[in-house]
């Protein structure tokens, strides 16, 4: 499968990235077998595997060598590159694509090289930092676009900005969030602002096992711990490992929240509204069309910066609907399936639904908005594993 086509499959795909050292952060890995870690990789559900043959990163060309004897994976060359040969190189050392980078390219040279990519049968990730490049990118008509976290020149991440011009690009182009991930939370959120995939390098390297590390920000579904009220709740759903951190911002809800409380960056804050909304800092917003008769409806819509992203499956309020998995399996796309979850049936759900994120609330209280920490430590843990 070549490199384009693996990244284009359903779901957020990963490149895994290969690499000994960065300058921003030194040292990540000196002895990193790149045959060992690419095998890993793909092992672990990787789309493809990234590998570093700068000397900066410490990495060779033979790095590239070794991982292409080591598995059938779509393989990256990844470096700075501005010739014809330094592409031969990188194919005949097995290169499946290639790195090219429009903050060290004027758009013959990317032209030029881009020609030549498609005349050695390799794809090319084109990566841009900013709204020029990104626009440049489109103008070359590069399909691969990567849009990088990290300003090359100072080594500083910002997501935020990475996220905005990811949500930009065109949808018929393939788009890749480089750098900056290192939650599942943070990966999701490339996925909703519209990457196809993440590519993942730092964080693998620096974890004590890469492949378990690549599994978990693959693995789905998400968990959010919904109907939060207070500041330490948060932080002991945050510590358990969920992934969204819901506030139920509705007058007439039991678990009515004054405000979004403080959530890190490592995970997503959701505000869920009834009817009507308001401006709120959290990254998500989940909105009830009804109230169902009573306090919210069975149905919502998970919203990013305005942009549906996925569908929310409820039970009716303080009622049971027995139907209510098999119905949520039957719907395509991203699914969030909520409503009568614990640590107890949870595992179960997941099996019958195969839903993107699970949402609980009421079954992890001791009193309404108020958590029971056992018992939301024991719902993340029975999801995630």
């Amino acid at each position: 499968m070549r490199f384009a086509e693996a990244l284009g499959q359903p779901g957020l795909a990963a490149i895994a990235e290969v690499k000994r050292r960065s300058p921003s952060a030194g040292d990540l890995r000196p002895d990193a077998d790149p045959a060992q870690l690419a095998a890993q990789f793909a092992n672990a559900g990787a789309a493809a595997v990234s590998v570093l043959v700068d000397e900066r990163f410490g990495g060779t060309i033979d790095d590239l060598r070794a991982a292409r004897a080591a598995t059938a994976a779509p393989l990256l060359g990844k470096g700075f590159f501005s010739t014809e040969e330094q592409l031969r190189e990188l194919r005949d050392a097995g290169a499946d694509a290639i790195l090219l980078i429009l903050r060290d390219l004027d758009d013959a040279a990317m032209a030029r090289l881009l020609a030549y990519t498609q005349e050695l049968g390799l794809d090319a990730l084109v990566e841009a930092h900013d709204t020029d490049e990104l626009q440049r990118a489109m103008q070359l008509d590069a399909q691969v676009i990567g849009i990088n976290a990290r300003d090359l020149s100072t080594f500083a991440i910002d997501r935020r900005k990475q996220l905005e011009l990811v949500a930009r690009a065109p949808q018929d182009r393939l788009v890749i969030a480089e750098s900056g991930v290192h939650t599942r939370a943070q990966g999701a959120a490339a996925e909703l602002a519209g990457a196809d995939a993440i590519l993942v390098g730092s964080a693998l390297m620096q974890a004590p096992d890469p492949e378990a590390k690549l599994r978990e920000l693959l693995s789905r579904p998400l968990v959010k711990v919904c109907g939060l009220t207070r500041q330490e709740d948060v932080d002991v759903a945050v510590e358990a490992g969920a992934d969204l951190l819901g506030f139920i911002l509705v007058e007439q809800s039991p678990r009515r929240a004054e405000a979004v409380l403080d959530v890190p960056d490592t995970a997503l804050s959701v505000a869920v509204f009834v009817e009507d909304t308001t401006e709120t800092p959290a990254d998500l917003i989940q909105f009830y069309p009804d109230d169902g008769g009573a306090v919210r409806g069975r149905e919502a819509t998970l919203f990013r910066e305005g942009r549906a992203v996925a569908r929310v499956l409820d039970q009716p309020w303080q009622e049971y609907d027995p139907l209510h998995w098999s119905m949520a399996a039957a719907i395509e796309g991203r699914v969030m399936l909520a409503g009568g979850l614990g640590p107890e049936n949870v595992r179960d759900a997941i099996a019958a639904v195969r839903p993107w994120a699970v949402d609980a609330a009421s079954s992890l209280e001791r009193e309404p908005g108020i958590k029971d920490h056992d018992r939301v430590s024991a719902y993340v843990k029975a999801v995630h594993g």
